[in-house]
């Protein structure tokens, strides 16, 4: 099978078709200890709204770190099908709050969800999230891959292949991967490159699941690690420009 993705080595690029975007749970709860925050969700729409001007396409998926992971919960009673379960719940509670304030913002937006709770949003489809697409809307879609055990950096990977996106962007809390975690360690140093292997087999680089390394690897996805709070970063990747660490 002929690989029609476009390295991205060079990293200087023209724009960006359509992008993967990972949002963590954690970076919705914003100044809040837990939950979510609706003054974060809007300053991530206005960073969006760039993006779409210059005529990419957002495909976004959300964590639920900010209410509950699943694997802190195991035990107790409580069995870990059940406990994933949970944390797929607290990605769709993002979802809600998410499109609810894009929209309110001026971002046209829907959520779909890999789950069926038809009474909440709409189940997620390859057809039904395309045509949202097509229409000039941000698609946000929660619970993951809707099957247990599976992290949401690996279910953004799987739904970025399925949505035929050109690269991954996950937002975090630094401005790249590091050698060693840049908040510990004053000496670290940035990574503006990284291969695929050199990230799976790093121990000490964990800023994304491995699992999900492995397949944008065997798929020949480009990953991009960036800051969500430096502004303009999302639409500076969208134009091919250099931001955070490239995985490729």
């Amino acid at each position: 099978m002929i690989n029609t993705r476009k390295s991205l080595s060079c990293y200087t690029k023209p724009m960006i078709k359509r992008i993967l975007l990972k949002l963590s749970g954690e970076q919705l709860q914003g100044e809040f200890a837990s939950g979510f925050d609706p003054k974060r969700a809007r300053w991530i729409a206005e960073q969006i709204k760039p993006a779409l001007a210059d005529g990419a396409e957002i495909v976004i998926m959300v964590g639920g770190g900010n209410y509950v992971r699943g694997n802190q919960i195991i035990g107790h009673g409580i069995q870990p099908v059940s406990a994933h379960n949970i944390g797929m719940l607290s990605t769709l509670m993002n979802a809600i709050a998410l499109a609810d304030v894009f929209n309110d913002a001026g971002l046209p937006t829907r959520a779909l969800s890999t789950v069926e709770v038809n009474q909440f949003i709409d189940h997620y489809t390859f057809r039904r999230a395309l045509s949202h697409i097509q229409k000039g809307r941000v698609v946000i879609v929660a619970c993951g891959t809707g099957r247990p055990f599976l992290t949401t950096d690996t279910a953004a990977l799987n739904l970025a292949l399925e949505m035929q996106c050109d690269i991954v962007v996950k937002t975090t809390k630094v401005d790249g991967v590091y050698d060693k975690d840049p908040a510990k360690f004053p000496d670290a140093t940035k990574f503006d490159q990284l291969s695929y292997h050199e990230a799976l087999t790093n121990p000490d680089i964990t800023v994304m699941d491995k699992a999900a390394i492995g397949l944008a690897m065997d798929e020949h996805i480009p990953v991009i690690i960036c800051d969500l709070l430096t502004d303009g970063n999302i639409a500076r990747a969208a134009r091919g420009e250099t931001v955070g660490t490239l995985i490729s």
